[in-house]
């Protein structure tokens, strides 16, 4: 499972690093935000580049309302296992990375 979770990390990164464009901003700020963010990830064909791009993901993190975003620091980022739990995204995070659903 670890090699197959390192193989999804490595696409992530090719495909940013590759120029993918994401919807870093606006950030998921407000329960409204987060709610449409959510309901689009839903409807969305549950790709990884999908949740990517909806999820706004970045290499790097996002400081945002004096506040540094970044995988590590979410309430839904595993440590351990380098991985983000939230259902809706459910993939593999560097520490460093970032997503515009970031919670505290």
């Amino acid at each position: 499972m670890s090699n197959e979770l390192e193989a999804i990390r490595k696409d992530i990164e090719t495909a940013l690093n590759d120029g993918l464009r994401t919807e870093a901003m606006p950030r998921a700020d407000n329960l409204d935000a987060v709610n449409e963010i959510i309901g689009r990830l839903r409807d969305s064909d549950g790709s990884l580049q999908s949740k990517l791009v909806i999820g706004g993901f970045t290499l790097t993190p996002i400081d945002y309302g004096g506040l540094e975003q970044a995988c590590e620091t979410c309430m839904y980022y595993l440590v351990h296992k380098k991985y983000c739990d939230l259902p809706e995204l459910d993939l593999p995070a560097e520490p460093q990375w970032s997503c515009r659903l970031w919670r505290i």
